[in-house]
């Protein structure tokens, strides 16, 4: 099998090729048992079954561990009009290349560099769960989702900086209101920034909450303005999955993939 090949395999797949579906659908079964076993370690029951999870956890870094080599291998035909090794070094420190990196490399590193085992390396194996992340290059329905949130980004980015600064003077007024009836709670200008995230965001834990008459109408007003700064953003991702639908059922109603140029 020659590197053309294998590059088309280990690309989104697609279903005529059959090849490259089953490896699409090979990874995303080793990404969700990589995942399961993060979150089943956390148990007391796991103790139990350690040399299992051990096994699990192996075939699934050895299945990752391969599939980083062949994508570093294959990186100039993903590159195509780079030289060879710029190409395999732009991959490399790309996104999805760290993110692959990292979907395996702190299973190594305690076993290699620190045989004994200290538990600041251990936390670093937390970063597993950006496997999580990886699904999105093995499933074409969320592509979709990446596609609105890389054209929208702007006025998502807009919105959050609105809903910021409105935290902020809301987190400033309510110190102004609240600062003399509860010295404790709000000691200082930002101290009524988590009151303020959990009213704006529509959370209310209530923990921390407005006692004199002004705090409790600047609450009232801060509570509406929040149901309307976050349907902004729901707004504008609704629309934007409308107009990229509308898109794709205009044409042929196929992707394309971005690497090989085929349908998908």
């Amino acid at each position: 099998m020659n590197k053309k090949r294998i590059f088309h395999i280990i690309q989104l797949g697609n279903i005529e090729d059959a090849e490259s579906r089953s490896f699409d659908i090979l990874i995303i079964i080793a990404i969700l048992t990589n995942l399961f076993i993060a979150v089943f370690a956390t148990f007391d029951i796991s103790k139990k079954y350690e040399n299992h999870i051990y096994i699990l956890e192996f075939i699934t870094i050895i299945i990752f561990t391969i599939e980083y080599a062949l994508r570093v291998w294959t990186a100039p035909l993903l590159y195509p009009y780079t030289k060879s090794i710029k190409a395999r070094l732009k991959y490399i420190f790309s996104f999805s290349g760290l993110v692959d990196l990292f979907s395996f490399i702190p299973f190594y590193i305690p076993k290699v560099f620190f045989p004994g085992g200290i538990i600041a390396f251990r936390m670093l194996r937390i970063v597993r769960i950006l496997r999580l992340f990886r699904i999105n290059q093995y499933n074409d329905s969320l592509n979709v989702i990446s596609d609105v949130l890389k054209k929208k980004k702007t006025y998502l980015l807009s919105s959050i900086f609105i809903i910021l600064m409105l935290m902020i003077s809301a987190s400033v007024l309510m110190y102004d209101l609240e600062h003399e009836a509860q010295p404790d709670v709000f000691t200082n200008a930002f101290s009524g920034f988590w009151w303020a995230s959990a009213t704006l965001l529509t959370v209310g834990y209530g923990d921390v909450y407005p006692v004199t008459t002004a705090g409790r109408i600047l609450g009232i007003i801060i509570t509406f303005l929040g149901v309307g700064m976050v349907a902004i953003p729901t707004g504008i991702l609704s629309a934007g999955f409308m107009q990229q639908v509308s898109y794709l059922q205009s044409g042929d109603d196929k992707i394309y993939c971005p690497h090989c140029g085929k349908k998908l």
